[in-house]
């Protein structure tokens, strides 16, 4: 009886692990924020509304299309007001960009390129775009450097 509790446990604790090990995979963006950590996959980043921006860029030829989250809505779903995003890629190159920077119509963290999710390899699954095409502000050296790709974390840092 003994024995069996304790197999019992032992296949439970692996079962709970599998399960937490599976969610920390489906993970695509963490957030921190006054010291709390938030994880998002991508139904939690879709759920938060998504916007298009097309654009041209100078990583890509002609027009391309990008859907994802605005930074201005990100920033209110966690009640950032001021400060700076340290918006970090998989390979730890970190960048920052203000938080005035989460305008209505500005950058977005962008999901899809032309409609397909972006692969590592593509400069995904994460990338910072502005709408570089809308206004001459935004085709500078400084904006262009904030475009991070391959991001999947930011800290907001006052």
């Amino acid at each position: 009886m003994l024995n069996s509790i304790y197999t019992f446990l032992i296949a439970l604790s692996f079962a709970v692990g599998l399960g937490t090990s599976a969610q920390a995979e489906d993970t695509i963006l963490t957030l921190t924020y006054n010291g709390e950590m938030q994880e998002f996959d991508r139904a939690a980043l879709e759920a938060l509304g998504l916007e298009t921006i097309e654009t041209t860029t100078i990583w890509s030829e002609g027009l391309q299309s990008f859907e994802g989250v605005s930074l201005a809505r990100l920033a209110r779903e966690i009640g950032a007001q001021e400060g700076t995003l340290l918006a970090t890629a998989i390979n730890d190159y970190t960048v920052e960009i203000p938080l005035t920077d989460a305008v209505e119509n500005g950058p977005i963290i962008a999901m899809t390129l032309n409609g397909e999710e972006m692969s590592v390899r593509d400069k995904g699954p994460l990338w910072v775009i502005y709408p570089y095409d809308a206004s001459a502000d935004y085709r500078t050296e400084v904006i262009y450097s904030r475009s991070i790709w391959q991001l999947d974390r930011i800290e907001v840092v006052q």
